[in-house]
């Protein structure tokens, strides 16, 4: 009996919209690896398809997550989905770019290495108690940039904007922490 006493005040501490926001986070993460299996399929527009879908899942689950909708499993899932999104996408383009055009799975590469960089040192900042910001218009524009490069045959460019805009997140978040170390 305690113990299910102990269960109901664990689901009444739950903020409320929790559940919406985690199936929101979680077909997010499912239409990634369609779009995924869309582009190693040779398929691109239909992973771009897909892969927007999924974006706009992630972005509202990860608003919501974050802004009081959502727990803290809530916001690990969309960080956790963020990842899933780029490991899927862009590693997918990159395997079915690495014959027809080294420049573009070598600029998808170079997209999802930056953005785990940018990734581990907002956690690592956090991590160590230092307010870095995370933005989610900065993870829209790069969801944008790859999904619109799928969709049109603009990979060639769109995945070095990409990659830019992670180098320059973590350029950014890089100096919060050091102007935190510092002051």
């Amino acid at each position: 009996m305690a113990r299910l006493q102990r269960l109901q005040i664990h689901f009444q501490r739950q903020p409320p919209g929790t559940a919406i926001t985690r199936a929101v986070l979680i077909a997010g993460g499912l239409l990634a690896c369609v779009a995924a299996w869309w582009i190693v399929a040779r398929e691109p527009r239909l992973g771009a398809v897909a892969a927007g879908v999924s974006a706009t899942l992630l972005l509202v689950g990860g608003h919501r997550a974050n802004h009081g909708a959502g727990g803290p499993t809530d916001r690990m899932l969309d960080d956790l989905l963020d990842r899933a999104w780029d490991g899927a996408i862009l590693g997918a383009i990159a395997w079915t770019e690495r014959s027809a055009s080294a420049s573009v799975a070598l600029a998808a590469l170079a997209a999802l290495c930056l953005s785990f960089l940018s990734s581990y040192v907002r956690a690592r900042g956090a991590s160590l108690s230092y307010s870095v910001e995370e933005s989610h218009i900065t993870r829209g524009v790069r969801y944008g940039l790859v999904t619109a490069g799928l969709a049109f045959g603009w990979l060639s460019w769109t995945l070095w904007l990409a990659a830019g805009l992670s180098a320059l997140a973590a350029l950014v978040r890089t100096t919060q922490v050091a102007r935190e170390e510092r002051a």
